[in-house]
């Protein structure tokens, strides 16, 4: 249906990316509205006829499901807003709120069905479910298997965390529609109360969900570091170029799907011409911006070209920092003479997770440059990768 949908209605071909995922994402708000209000109804009618509590819960779940997808809506037209002078890197991480208030909606939504569960589970009633009751919940799993495929399908092709969420909310309502199911079934054919310990475990699906909804739509509000698989692109389209002899500090900062701002530092040779080189520069910049569609400034460290000693000895000393651990890095590495020693000065990258404090780094990288030879000192600063 959302496939007929969008051809009749978006009409993609031609369209950017940007423009066919603010199309698909208030389509599918809409289609998602409307799909939930139904079952609101249906659920409604149905547990108002057997007096389940199970039903009723789930109905007002289906109710709360449709004002996740007018947030859902709300937040894919807010995100689609072109920047101004209030908000220069755009609307973007309006969606990621959007996300965040639908997940907030279903951690809401579990615990008023599991206060009333308890209720039900403490004063049990009789429950009185036939044909047509049963044959709406099979259809309701039907539809919101439906609802989870093309949120699924539609995120995963996007990058959309709003669509996701409402994947995993279809999916928990699956689950809880069919524990109110399956506990509507064993009510009929025995005596055992489980109308109530139906809806609980119903909250206790849609509580877990909610949870893990929140933390995928808080990640990228409070920043992420960038993927592995984003980065290695990025080093494989700076470094094709043979100006480039290295990268360090590369910054990622996300404000939106589509919105997308990098800095690095990238070594040069400080023997080229520096108008050639800034020239090249730009062009890099200019490519990251076209092929991977992100905003880049690139800050030139210029190396010292003199017969490959620095080199020579900025190798050896990338040896010696791997032996004490392979995820430290180095970089901005230069030799300067002092008094009595030779200095060498670089910057000790590590990861946020390393086992030992940057005083420790420092020490340990000190005295083991010392060791590799006594007329070297090592003038360290440690710092934290973003990548």
């Amino acid at each position: 249906m959302i496939t007929i949908l969008a051809r009749l209605l978006l009409r993609p071909e031609g369209k950017t990316e940007a423009q066919l995922r603010k199309g698909y994402g208030v389509l599918c708000g809409c289609v998602g509205m409307l799909l939930n209000l139904l079952l609101f109804l249906a659920k409604l009618l149905a547990g108002l006829f057997s007096g389940s509590i199970a039903i009723l819960a789930d109905a007002v779940n289906n109710l709360s499901d449709a004002g996740s997808s007018f947030v859902t809506l709300l937040g894919f037209l807010l995100a689609g807003q072109k920047p101004d002078h209030h908000h220069p890197f755009g609307h973007g991480r309006m969606e990621y709120l959007s996300g965040l208030v639908v997940s907030m909606l279903i951690l809401l939504m579990g615990f008023e069905l599991a206060q009333s569960s308890v209720e039900k589970i403490v004063r049990p009633a009789a429950v009185d479910t036939g044909g047509p009751v049963t044959w709406i919940l099979c259809a309701a799993i039907g539809v919101k298997l439906y609802m989870a495929f093309y949120n699924r399908r539609l995120g995963r092709r996007f990058h959309s965390t709003a669509m996701e969420a409402a994947a995993l909310d279809s999916l928990s309502d699956c689950a809880a529609t069919g524990v109110v199911l399956a506990a509507s079934l064993a009510g009929r054919y025995t005596a055992l109360p489980l109308d109530g310990w139906g809806g609980l475990l119903v909250a206790l699906f849609i509580l877990v969900s909610g949870v893990r909804a929140v933390k995928s739509t808080m990640d990228p509000l409070l920043g992420t570091p960038p993927s592995a698989e984003f980065v290695a692109q990025i080093q494989d389209l700076v470094l094709s170029h043979s100006e480039i002899l290295g990268l360090h500090d590369l910054i990622v900062h996300d404000y939106g799907p589509g919105r997308r701002m990098l800095s690095l530092h990238a070594e040069v040779s400080a023997s080229q011409d520096i108008l050639e080189l800034h020239e090249r520069i730009d062009h890099i910049e200019r490519e990251l911006r076209e092929r991977l569609g992100c905003e880049a400034v690139i800050h030139m460290d210029p190396v010292a070209a003199d017969g490959g000693v620095t080199q020579e000895v900025r190798r050896r000393v990338e040896e010696l920092v791997r032996c004490i651990d392979p995820e430290i890095t180095i970089h901005d590495f230069r030799i300067v003479s002092s008094d009595s020693f030779l200095d060498l000065v670089f910057d000790a990258a590590v990861p946020f997770h390393f086992r030992l404090k940057d005083q420790e780094v420092e020490e340990t990288i000190k005295t083991a440059v010392q060791v590799l030879d006594s007329s070297y000192r090592a003038v360290v600063n440690v710092e934290r990768s973003y990548t």
